[in-house]
């Protein structure tokens, strides 16, 4: 996705010189970051890099210890937080979800927060299902029945159940086999730009990261040192780290490649 000229006139997400310690360790460390309308931005980064704090100061799960983050040219620190929340989609590996409560109403939940009218509910529920590719009968399912790629599926229609700008994503797929994960991040992506989200991901799938995104971020010891579209951090020769991290891909498909030109015929 190209993100036109008009959109650009100010970030949906802003970061400026945001900081966030656990006690003596520095988890992120004057982090400045924009996220413009419609746009996939993915985190990459070694475990312990500051991915997940980073993304959860978006949305007030953490408050940064100095620092600002905006959404939509307001600061986060002037919105209640939960009322902040509900505007934004948040999907992470484990998903979450209730175990007491149907798929239906799990899906149900920030909507029924809202005030939304039973009506309105089920409608809502029923398109969902059809975006995430489930059937209409998962609805009266309990998540104990589900796959781990179904889970999935419920988690990102929960999180888009309000009609949020803004997606967040934890590892989503990560802990899916590479079939599902495969499938579900190509559809998610289907749906971002169909949906028009705004959207940021961390993963430590590089190859997940390249197919996906519009624009790379990497992040390393609590700091933000790239930034890029994916072809321009594929070819970026100056950071020895960010190279390192970016050949991974690379060096996956050359030795497909290899296996290939092996198994073909003489």
């Amino acid at each position: 996705m190209t993100v036109g000229a008009e959109e650009r006139a100010r970030p949906l997400i802003e970061l400026r010189a945001v900081t966030r310690s656990y006690g003596r360790s520095v988890a992120v460390r004057g982090a400045n970051l924009v996220v413009w309308p419609r746009e996939f931005l993915v985190v990459l980064g070694e475990s312990g890099s500051g991915k997940t704090t980073l993304l959860k100061m978006i949305n007030r799960l953490l408050s940064p210890d100095s620092g600002d983050v905006l959404i939509d040219g307001q600061s986060t620190s002037a919105v209640v937080a939960h009322q902040l929340r509900r505007r934004i989609g948040y999907v992470f590996q484990r998903v979450g979800l209730f175990p007491h409560m149907t798929v239906a109403e799990n899906i149900a939940v920030t909507p029924r927060l809202l005030g939304w009218s039973e009506n309105t509910i089920r409608s809502r529920v029923d398109e969902l299902l059809e975006l995430v590719n489930l059937l209409p009968e998962m609805a009266a399912r309990f998540p104990g029945a589900l796959s781990g790629g179904q889970r999935q599926r419920v988690g990102v229609a929960r999180a888009l159940a309000a009609r949020p700008a803004i997606m967040l994503m934890d590892e989503p797929f990560g802990a899916l086999d590479p079939i599902t994960r495969d499938t579900l991040g190509t559809e998610y992506r289907l749906l971002h730009e169909r949906m028009g989200l705004s959207t940021v991901m961390v993963t430590h799938d590089v190859l997940e990261a390249v197919l996906l995104a519009d624009r790379l971020v990497v992040m390393h010891d609590g700091a933000i040192i790239a930034s890029g579209t994916p072809r321009e951090m594929m070819n970026e020769q100056r950071d020895p780290g960010v190279r390192k991290l970016m050949d991974m891909p690379r060096r996956q498909m050359l030795r497909v490649a290899a296996m290939l030109d092996d198994a073909r015929p003489p």
